[in-house]
């Protein structure tokens, strides 16, 4: 499965120094079962892939790396105005579904609401209709042939 908003939530709290517990809560999981959530999500795969690749960007950079809000890190081509500056509907989801940062949940929505501008939807007959369609393709596929014409030339 892929990682999920909450998921992503959760790791960058981790990151940020949290306990796996705190670092649930903080993430929207219950305090009920947030010690249980918290140790169930470190064991996820896609979050510690997220955790490590998070952790070697890091180690990677010597100079720390500005923070927004929430504590988060940006990555390093982020551009804040790119979504901002569309004025049309259809490119704005054409470019939200191929952008590889954005997660698949939100991806998968927008190529379905695409469906309709790219895919036409096939006409909408009813059942009698249908089966009056089959049937004259039907008819007309073992019907007999037109008896040929005859031609008579007058030569003299």
């Amino acid at each position: 499965m892929a990682l999920t908003a909450k998921k992503r939530l959760f790791a960058d709290a981790v990151l940020a120094g949290k306990s796996n517990k705190d670092a649930a809560i903080a993430a929207g999981y219950s305090s009920a079962t947030a010690s249980a959530a918290g140790s169930r999500l470190v064991k996820d795969k896609d979050v510690s892939l997220y955790l490590a690749a998070q952790r070697i960007e890091r180690e990677s950079k010597a100079a720390p790396a500005p923070k927004s809000a929430g504590g988060r890190v940006p990555p390093p081509d982020f551009d804040p105005y790119a979504m901002t500056s569309f004025t049309d509907p259809k490119a704005f989801l054409i470019a939200a579904m191929n952008d590889g940062r954005t997660e698949p949940k939100l991806r998968v929505d927008a190529a379905k609401a695409l469906m309709p501008f790219v895919h036409a939807k096939v006409g909408e007959a009813g059942k009698k209709d249908a089966k009056g369609e089959a049937a004259k393709k039907a008819a007309n596929k073992f019907a007999s042939l037109a008896t040929p014409k005859l031609v008579v030339n007058n030569r003299k």
